[in-house]
């Protein structure tokens, strides 16, 4: 695809290193940022409030320049201009442009700080950029948003290992493409909006990463039978009437979109990849909702699937609605808006809508670990990590049984703490509960057996050893105890509060 096409009417990247040069000059990075406009203001432009940042940069200093260019999207006067770019090559290339009252940007581009302190910048759509002059509630056709809340939360989930391929599918404006230039020595990156893989390019070349290979095409039909060691997508998973906006919409009924995403990617993964996605689900009326996803799962896949959060029809709706700016319409046409929705809902029985995290790893295994939950609570980000050790505990747990379990030594991950619970001057606590203070943050209530097993798993002694130690202080059948207790072994091994220990010698 020509860099025409992709481009029209957007600026072109050729010389994008000597405009990177002079925003780092300038500080306009996201440290630099935080500086300039102090915690209030840096957390108020987040929520799309520009106010405070307008009040903090009435100076003259290039970065102030910067933020009321890119960031605010207010003129700038010529002078000011070029003491803070290499203008002409800023006007060149198309970055800006001149205009009766100064000059003014013809894009968003925003600091982005990446996971390893490096200076990125996120190029979207005027206005587009969360955190920028307008929010996320551009309404036209073919729109392209800058980094957000699930762009983020996608690039923390994901697994960082070194890999050969990545493909970013539906990459907007470039965010997950980025991220995986630093750990994939080739990266796919595809769209159905070539608007959005221009963005795409403009991103990378201003972050100063490699370039990515850029297709134009709907899910997985640009990269045909081509496989990947890692996929990821924010698709437009949002359920709704129609397809409006290309990059909130599916065009597809229902949640069918993130349906087809997830059953076509187990083909499109080399043993051992992961694919991990955002996406939203319907609750229908008289379904299990967990059976619902649970469906999706291709064969020879392994999946961990985690819903974050649940919405009823009338909230979902006005939070779609809000986003793409129709609460500021006519009230009549607000109406037939919101009334369009509910009719989709009511046609599908669906009575509310779950958002979560998919994730699939190839194994080609006969026996699947496929694991449906509800955490609604905080985790600790970045949670790739944990996402990969997931896994490898399902590994581990799935060649394992039950005798296998009792001879294998167990050590108490690092982050666990155990809390007692009970009536203040009581004797025994009404219980105990072990808690993770890093990655998801689990909590889980055990016995006294279980909480005196886990404090003294250091790896020195046998799961079973263990046990019968813990039978003869308790005065329980050592027998009986082996037998029930794997089970609870087992379940603290799978949401990672202990670990196989390392092999000793």
């Amino acid at each position: 695809m020509s860099t025409t096409s992709l481009a029209a009417g957007l600026p072109v990247p050729d010389q994008s290193a000597r405009l990177r040069d002079a925003l780092l000059a300038a500080d306009f990075t996201a440290d630099g940022l935080l500086e300039l406009l102090g915690a209030p203001a840096y957390s108020a432009l987040a929520r799309s409030e520009t106010v405070p940042a307008l009040r903090a940069t009435r100076g003259e200093t290039p970065l102030e320049t910067l933020v009321r260019l890119f960031l605010l999207q207010r003129p700038v006067a010529p002078e000011r201009a070029r003491e803070a770019l290499p203008l002409d090559v800023a006007l060149a290339d198309g970055w800006v442009a001149e205009s009766p009252d100064g000059i003014r940007a013809t894009v968003d581009v925003r600091p982005y700080g990446g996971p390893e302190g490096q200076d990125w910048y996120i190029v979207s759509d005027l206005g587009c950029a969360v955190g920028g002059a307008g929010g996320a509630s551009g309404r036209d056709e073919g729109v392209v948003l800058g980094v957000g809340g699930a762009s983020t939360t996608l690039a923390g989930i994901t697994v960082r290992t070194p890999v050969s391929a990545a493909l970013d599918l539906g990459t907007g404006s470039g965010i997950q493409a980025l991220h995986a230039t630093q750990h994939a020595t080739r990266v796919t990156a595809t769209d159905l909006n070539p608007r959005a893989l221009a963005f795409t390019r403009l991103t990378l070349a201003l972050s100063g990463a490699p370039e990515a290979d850029l297709r134009e095409g709907s899910l997985f039909a640009p990269v045909g039978s081509e496989t990947y060691d890692l996929i990821v997508s924010n698709p437009p998973f949002v359920i709704s009437p129609g397809a409006r906006l290309t990059y909130r919409d599916g065009g597809m009924g229902g949640d069918d979109l993130c349906r087809s995403l997830v059953q076509q990617a187990g083909d499109r993964l080399n043993e051992g990849g992961f694919a991990q996605f955002l996406a939203n689900w319907q609750h229908v009326e008289g379904e299990d909702w967990q059976e619902r996803v649970r469906s999706w799962v291709p064969r020879g896949c392994d999946a961990w699937i985690v819903q974050r959060e649940v919405q009823d029809v009338t909230q979902y709706a006005e939070l779609w609605l809000r986003d793409s700016g129709d609460h500021r319409t006519a009230p009549g046409e607000y109406a037939a808006r919101y009334d369009a929705w509910l009719d989709e809902f009511e046609a599908r029985g669906t009575k509310a809508v779950g958002f979560g995290w998919i994730t699939l790893r190839r194994t080609g295994s006969d026996l699947p670990s496929i694991v449906v939950e509800e955490w609604p609570h905080p985790v600790e980000q970045p949670l790739g990590e944990a996402v990969r050790a997931h896994f490898a505990r399902q590994d581990y747990l799935r060649t394992h049984d039950d005798a296998a379990l009792l001879a294998d030594h167990f050590v108490l991950v690092d982050d666990v703490v155990q809390e007692q619970v009970g009536l203040p001057g009581a004797e025994d606590p009404e219980h105990v509960v072990l808690r993770q203070n890093r990655g998801m943050r689990r909590a889980t209530k055990v016995d006294t057996v279980g909480a005196g097993f886990a404090g003294v798993c250091d790896g020195t002694l046998s799961a079973g050893r263990i046990l019968d130690a813990i039978a003869q202080l308790v005065g329980e059948d050592p027998v009986r105890l082996r037998d029930r207790t794997p089970e609870a072994i087992r379940l603290l091994v799978q949401e990672g509060f202990l670990e196989p220990a390392a092999p000793r010698g």
